[in-house]
């Protein structure tokens, strides 16, 4: 690091030093002003984030958090390229021409998807990630699929499933066939029976498969020395609803049984290393996907060393935008979702990078998405430059702090499986998939309570979009662990509202009666629109300055059932027990009052209110009572 002369004019002259209880104090009377009368440490917590994995995101973070100083470049994060690994796994980082840029293809006919592979190759993609099998093109197909590829130059990844192995042949033949050099063919191979299993809960034959890609890495060993056979891919834990620490716990199971198999056919332990690379799952949460790439590249240099080979703990990173975040309704939003996700990831220090195209989750992507797919890592890495440094989160009290607790938490998890038995006993007998089912549990109740919002999903969404139509994917082996996305639950609503707008020829309707003049009840008319649109059911504004007796006019004529009152505190204690009851009078069987009630909730209920819509409440379970109420099937 560069140190500037002061030139007799330090940056920090004229500014006293200021302590963490000074920073307190002005926390704390901030708060007071927000009705929170709380003090010291406790005003500090009501500002912090409850992660996963019991971790803590707090407000603010000093040297002290990291032992009194900031993190050095040879403390324990190392140095890049050197164990642990923390920084990197390469000593230039990604300097030279960024992250290896991968495209997902899963189309079934070879002569489509060998069309979309040139396109990419011939417009910034660096490397293939081929989808072989029932869930894409057939092993038949794969030199069709690959023709005109320069296998010596851009790395084809395998992921075949139960097909692994003769996928995998498949490929070795063409490298011979084209006359490529063993030493310069690129690629993994793709073999992952423990991934197998969790993603279709076939138990069956996992020793036979673990043989057969023990088989591989040999032979990878011996004649193609770039080419890995394996892959630890944490995709279905993540997709199954697992946290970061989970993902990575279980990634660090799967591996160190891969090397016991690996060692037990002969290899040593460094051999076995170069034989893995790990894929894990990049978030729209920018800090915590820098910490869990930085976190598993420490973990795994951690078993590297307690199996007696420290230098082979170079992790081969390949991350993957979340197929979790990515929303159905809206989809345009997942390019959002996706840039911040590669911006991590590149940030994070992966070796490899695939950007989900932002239809994913609809189907089969169009040349459309692929190309916006590609450009997102061209953008960051050509124009944003965010491969020329080296681990820039490094040194962050805050990322280094989160990267160590997230470490600690994902060994934890680690060291529980092995104790039932290793990766494979653990998914036998439920364990992973409760544990995971439980974290899904608790992060469905923020989804439903919109604290962890999905805008263009449970906020600001659109009734009137045109649907996104894509091809259908091949259907993915199932039977394993669940597949869960973000919107499952606002989609089952929005499913319901379409399947009523097919049958009756519009949606189901809530009139909002907004009381007093638009400084008074713009604000909740606009929380309760949003709200109601959320599950598929269309605002219908009454008239404005609403009253009691305009509003249950404009109401009788609205063609619904349903009524939401909105306005402020002040005139609902004028107009809001009238309203009510004139609603009622008019037809409505649901009348809603957005906003907290407070001590006049009896006589709200007394006049007619059924119930309050308000921010933090479990909006799925509001929403699924109108619907049902409604006769919405």
């Amino acid at each position: 690091m560069t140190v500037l002369p002061d030139n007799g004019f330090p940056l920090a002259a004229g500014f006293p030093h200021a302590t963490h209880e000074q920073w307190q104090s002005l926390v704390e009377g901030v708060l007071r002003k927000s009705g929170k009368d709380v003090a010291g440490t406790a005003a500090e917590a009501a500002l912090s984030t409850e992660l996963d994995d019991g971790l803590v995101v707090r407000p603010l973070y000093t040297a002290p958090d990291s032992g009194g100083v900031p993190p050095a470049p040879a403390g324990p994060a190392g140095l890049p390229g050197f164990a642990p690994f923390t920084r990197g796994s390469a000593p230039a980082g990604r300097v030279a021409g960024g992250w290896d840029v991968r495209q997902r293809h899963s189309r079934p006919d070879p002569a489509r998807t060998n069309a979309a592979v040139i396109a990419d190759l011939e417009n910034g993609v660096s490397s293939v990630w081929l989808t072989v099998g029932d869930a894409g093109v057939p092993v038949s197909g794969i030199g069709a699929a690959l023709e005109g590829v320069h296998l010596d130059l851009a790395p084809v990844v395998l992921d075949a499933g139960a097909e692994s192995e003769s996928a995998a042949r498949e490929l070795l033949r063409l490298f011979d066939e084209r006359g490529v050099a063993p030493g310069a063919a690129l690629g993994t191979l793709g073999a992952d029976p423990l991934g197998h299993t969790a993603r279709t809960g076939a138990h069956d034959g996992v020793a036979e498969h673990t043989a057969q890609a023990a088989a591989l890495a040999h032979l990878c060993h011996q004649r193609y020395p770039q080419v890995r056979a394996l892959v630890v891919d944490a995709l279905p834990y993540h997709e199954a609803g697992g946290s970061a620490a989970q993902e990575l716990g279980c990634s660090l199971a799967t591996a160190v049984a891969y090397l016991r198999a690996l060692t037990a056919s002969g290899l040593d332990v460094a051999a076995a290393c170069g034989q893995l690379e790990f894929r894990y799952a990049a978030t729209a949460d920018q800090f915590l996907t820098i910490a869990k790439l930085r976190a598993a590249r420490r973990v795994w240099a951690r078993v590297a060393e307690a199996c007696g080979a420290p230098a082979a703990g170079a992790m081969r990173q390949h991350a993957v935008t979340s197929p979790v975040m990515m929303a159905r309704r809206d989809p345009w939003v997942n390019m959002l979702r996706t840039t911040v996700a590669c911006l991590a990831a590149g940030t994070g220090g992966a070796d490899a990078v695939t950007v989900l195209p932002f239809d994913h989750t609809l189907g089969l992507p169009d040349d459309f998405a692929r190309r916006i797919a590609r450009n997102t890592s061209t953008i960051l890495v050509e124009e944003s430059h965010l491969a020329r440094v080296i681990d820039p989160a490094g040194g962050s009290w805050y990322v280094e702090q989160l990267t160590d607790e997230l470490a600690q938490a994902a060994w934890q998890w680690f060291q529980e499986i092995e104790r039932a038995g290793g990766q494979e006993e653990a998914l036998r007998s439920g364990l992973i998939a409760g544990r995971l089912a439980e974290t899904w549990e608790r992060r469905s109740e923020k989804l439903a309570g919109r604290s962890e919002p999905v805008t263009g999903v449970s906020e600001f969404p659109q009734l009137v979009e045109r649907a996104v139509v894509r091809d259908p994917a091949p259907a993915a082996a199932g039977g394993g662990l669940p597949v869960v996305h973000r919107d499952d639950a606002f989609e089952a609503l929005r499913a319901r509202s379409d399947a009523h707008l097919a049958a009756t020829g519009a949606r189901p309707r809530v009139f909002l009666a907004s009381l007093g003049p638009a400084a008074a009840h713009t604000a909740r008319a606009t929380f309760a629109s949003n709200l109601f649109q959320a599950g598929g059911i269309e605002p219908v504004h009454g008239p404005v300055p609403g009253a009691p007796g305009t509003a249950a006019a404009a109401f009788a004529a609205s063609d619904t059932t349903l009524a939401c009152i909105c306005s402020s505190d002040a005139v609902y204690a004028e107009q809001a027990a009238d309203t009510a009851t004139a609603l009622k009078a008019a037809g409505a069987r649901q009348v809603f009052l957005a906003g907290r009630p407070g001590d006049r909730r009896d006589a709200y209920l007394e006049s007619g209110v059924d119930g309050f819509v308000f921010a933090g409440e479990d909006v799925v379970a509001v929403l699924t009572s109108v619907l049902d109420r409604m006769g919405v099937a």
